[in-house]
């Protein structure tokens, strides 16, 4: 069983635990989801229930949930994770994809704006800190970059701020790929190139 296919077990049995909950009138909030899903975590994590390569999707789910509450979506999350690993996330176009991810970013607090021309570069550049998780995409470009069907026909940029190797892992499990511009203008530059669909790629 692949790493992909670990995690997907891992997200399918939590998913599956917690509709029984529910059948059973065990859970009936949001409050209750969490709370349910945290201990059920932190059992499977302390009774070694699954492959120790899953224990660091266990351990980050765990912590969201006792950090955030009902603020951490465990069930949204589960779901991405399932649906990323089964591949039924692929098989949907590019933008709904690219979509997908920003918005699971934004649910794990992460900053997402788009950009004006003005914003992007120049003397009214927006400063952005090294520091601080953010996805920064220009407005024109985001515009231009897919077609009516959602399918990428442009290079799409973006600025990647803080811990960008998180990011690129939520963008590799949507069917995109974050890679460095090389001798880029602006600091902190990446193209956005989807799995499928991009110029070049299977055509």
């Amino acid at each position: 069983m692949t790493l992909t296919e670990k995690s997907g077990h891992l997200a399918w049995c939590a998913l599956v635990a917690l509709a029984l909950a529910r059948q059973n009138s065990d859970v009936l909030s949001p409050a209750q989801e969490n709370l349910f899903l945290t201990r059920w975590l932190a059992t499977a994590l302390k009774q070694r229930r699954f492959s120790r390569d899953v224990a660091p999707d266990i351990e980050w789910l765990l912590k969201q949930g006792r950090q955030l509450g009902v603020s951490a979506k465990l069930v949204s999350k589960l779901n991405y994770l399932w649906r990323s690993c089964t591949g039924e996330l692929t098989e949907q176009n590019d933008l709904f994809r690219l979509t997908y991810a920003l918005e699971t970013a934004k649910d794990m607090h992460w900053n997402y704006r788009l950009l004006s021309d003005r914003e992007w570069s120049g003397g009214n550049a927006v400063a952005l800190s090294a520091g601080v998780n953010g996805i920064y995409l220009s407005r024109a470009n985001l515009d231009v970059a897919f077609d009516d069907s959602g399918r990428q026909i442009n290079p799409l940029t973006a600025r990647l701020t803080g811990n960008v190797a998180g990011v690129m892992k939520l963008f590799n499990r949507s069917g995109w790929q974050a890679e460095p511009e090389s001798g880029a203008s602006l600091p902190q530059q990446y193209s956005l190139m989807a799995g499928q669909g991009v110029p070049g790629k299977g055509d």
